[in-house]
């Protein structure tokens, strides 16, 4: 079988490639310039001191047109964006697996904590976490589909990072004291610095739940829920971002309890354990990347799916991405839109 390694040049990535080569696949490695040139440079090198073969595709107006316009968008209209879930389900194994399909291969592979079952009964991909609890990315990968799913394989999902250092550092391969890549691969410090030229935004009032005026914010993109510093407000008492009424131009702050709710709405939702929901269902469930898996139903509704949390949730946020789960498989996720 043909794969194509996704390599970044960091250790997740290049484990892959040497563990696939050494499971005797044919292996090459395919790296997408989509901000930063260097990464391929990188790539490349690692590709060549395993002796596998690598190319190098520039997708820098895809995924500006995919993510990079959606990350300033979603600001724009209030909500907080989730650019690598975009970035996943159409560049990684949108675009980037078309190439690599185009150019022969059969599968792609790619350094995310994630595991991939096949149901035969049901002729049906399924998603897991990761076995690494810590670096479990399944959340960032519940919008694949089935055609995704069935071209991918995760070799680390049964692995922790630990051990995946050690077997770099076992086979004196130089990117184990790499370090980690940012979270956004395109944001080098602050989000609000990359936007202040790339959106429109005027500033306004802050006031507090109840209406008082507590001064003047610079604009509501560049503001979070839960967010407290950075706030340049002098409450007499800790402050934190509670809402953002984008109608008015409004930054609302108040006590921290208000950041608490037991509920949320989720538009396109994306399942991968079944096709549709259609009865209501005991899940567990996500409102963030580094949020605790919380207890919930979820009722499906028209386009729409209703969460309700058994313990109140802190700092739901619009534009972020709720992920459902049963157990270990990932049921779907949606966008959080209210």
């Amino acid at each position: 079988m043909k794969v194509a390694v996704l390599m970044s040049g960091g250790v997740d990535s290049s484990v892959v490639a040497l563990l696939l080569k050494e499971k005797g696949y044919d292996v090459g490695g395919l790296t997408m310039i989509n901000w930063e040139k260097d990464v391929a440079k990188k790539a490349e090198q690692v590709a060549h001191s395993l002796g596998i073969s690598h190319k190098t595709v520039d997708l820098r107006k895809d995924f500006y047109d995919k993510v990079i316009s959606y990350f300033c968008t979603t600001y724009e209209e209030g909500g907080t964006p989730n650019p690598c879930v975009e970035c996943n389900k159409y560049i990684k194994f949108g675009a980037l697996l078309d190439i690599a399909l185009e150019l022969g291969y059969d599968m792609v592979a790619t350094g995310h904590y994630a595991r991939i079952d096949y149901d035969e009964s049901r002729n049906r991909y399924l998603l897991k976490k990761g076995i690494d609890t810590g670096k479990d990315q399944s959340y960032f990968l519940y919008g694949l589909t089935q055609q995704q799913l069935s071209r991918t394989i995760f070799p680390l999902g049964d692995l922790t990072k630990p051990e995946v250092r050690e077997i770099a550092r076992q086979k004196g391969m130089l990117v184990v004291e790499k370090k980690e890549s940012q979270e956004i691969c395109f944001i080098a410090e602050d989000y609000r610095d990359f936007l202040v030229d790339k959106i429109k935004y005027n500033s306004g009032k802050v006031i507090d739940l109840d209406n008082n005026i507590l001064g003047t914010h610079r604009g509501l993109p560049f503001y979070t829920i839960g967010q407290r510093k950075g706030l340049g407000i002098s409450a007499g008492r800790p402050v934190y971002v509670v809402n953002m009424n984008t109608q008015d131009n409004l930054l609302i702050l108040d006590d921290e309890k208000h950041l608490f709710s037991d509920n949320l709405v989720a538009i396109n939702n994306n399942y991968i354990y079944t096709d549709k929901i259609e009865e209501p269902l005991k899940v567990t469930a996500k409102i963030r990347y580094r949020a605790s898996f919380a207890d919930a139903m979820i009722y499906p509704g028209n386009n729409m799916v209703r969460v309700e949390f058994e313990q109140p949730q802190r700092a739901i946020t619009k534009g972020q991405s709720v992920v459902y789960y049963l157990g270990d498989y990932v049921l779907g996720g949606g966008i959080i839109a209210d």
